[in-house]
């Protein structure tokens, strides 16, 4: 994707081969900053606190984790420890473990001294494997927007939840990449962006970037969406996700599944983005089996905003002495699910839908 015109990834190598360059989230849309990871600890608290988020975006660093523990230990025993200290850092989207599996299943067979370059390799591809997958599944779900488009006969509105854009993965995003290809094919397209607190990854990160690439967009507070579909002011709602069942639970954003009552309710789909690798094919029941992360209250009892002398400054927004709980995810089950939109094509949210889709998972 592009900012001013310059083509960006979310992760990528710095100019020596060694480090690797990310943007660090925490501080848009107000400030593009970039940080260059040189070090496991790096890594580590890059995807703890959350200068990289989304579940690919996740799995993509952790990959490059493991090539920078590479670089001063690549024993076993390193690579051991590595996955241990990656595999700690946030505890529910899926695409963390994959990417981790990987690493390892890659490097283990190797001698220790071409384990290095080969990790590096390694990382590469799957970040090169997510930005194909997204490309992919986004053509699939610009064909569902280009359908309404057809049927309506004017502009297609489009809600959605968190950031599932191209930030939260190395390219294209998940639930927005069949937006930003839908409008890149000329179709009128407008997004309605749930603020998506406490972390306001709606307003701060997708608006960021659907302004960067000119999509018409409105940012609402979360609890409008309802409101909306009532009114006949949403055509569909689109989603990202963390971890999806086999049997088609979605797990995602705390919000989601209070958006997927309220399409069922007023009839309107509600389809959800992912690559295969969000796929976790060991879990049946998303509600009883997947564990939520529990986050710090400070999220959710402050909140940071751009002053009137420009500067970044976090505020209180709770009295002092109320308590506060931060729960990041919550599940839609699967039956409030319209599709999910992968990478190799459109299916519905249940055991079968998925096995025609990726019979090699049995």
């Amino acid at each position: 994707m592009k900012i001013n015109g310059t083509p960006f990834r979310t992760i990528w190598l710095a100019a020596d081969g060694r480090g690797v360059e990310i943007i660090d989230q925490t501080r848009l849309p107000h400030d593009f900053v970039t940080v260059t990871l040189r070090t496991l600890a790096d890594a580590e608290d890059a995807i703890r606190d959350m200068w990289v988020r989304g579940a690919p975006l996740i799995g993509a660093t952790a990959a490059y984790g493991v090539a920078l523990a590479a670089l001063t230990d690549a024993s076993d025993a390193g690579l051991d420890h590595a996955y241990r200290v990656l595999h700690a850092t946030r505890p529910t989207a899926i695409n963390l473990k994959w990417a981790l599996d990987e690493m390892i299943a890659c490097l283990r067979p190797l001698p220790v001294a071409e384990r290095g370059g080969a990790a590096y390799a390694r990382a590469a591809a799957i970040c090169d494997e997510d930005s194909a997958a997204n490309s992919a599944l986004g053509e699939h779900g610009a064909r569902i927007i280009a359908e309404i488009h057809r049927r309506k006969g004017e502009r297609v509105n489009v809600l959605t939840h968190c950031n599932a854009g191209w930030l939260a993965t190395v390219d294209w995003g998940t639930a927005i990449a069949p937006i930003y290809k839908a409008f890149d094919a000329g179709i009128p397209v407008h997004v309605w962006v749930d603020e998506t607190r406490p972390r306001n990854q709606g307003a701060s990160l997708t608006a960021r970037e659907l302004n960067w690439h000119g999509v018409p967009h409105t940012v609402i507070a979360d609890n409008t969406g309802g409101h909306l579909m009532q009114h006949g002011l949403v055509d569909l709602v689109i989603v990202g996700t963390d971890r999806t069942t086999r049997n088609g639970d979605v797990c995602n954003k705390i919000g989601t599944y209070l958006k997927a009552l309220a399409a069922k309710d007023n009839n309107v789909p509600f389809y959800v983005g992912l690559p295969s690798p969000t796929i976790d094919w060991t879990v049946a029941d998303g509600v009883r089996e997947i564990p939520i992360e529990e986050r710090s209250p400070r999220e959710q009892s402050h909140i940071f905003g751009k002053a009137p002398d420009g500067s970044v400054v976090e505020v209180q927004v709770i009295p002092d002495g109320s308590n506060a709980i931060n729960y990041g995810f919550d599940v839609t089950p699967a039956r409030l699910v319209t599709g999910l939109i992968t990478e190799r094509g459109i299916c519905a949210a249940s055991p079968e839908g998925l096995k025609a889709l990726f019979p090699e998972k049995g």
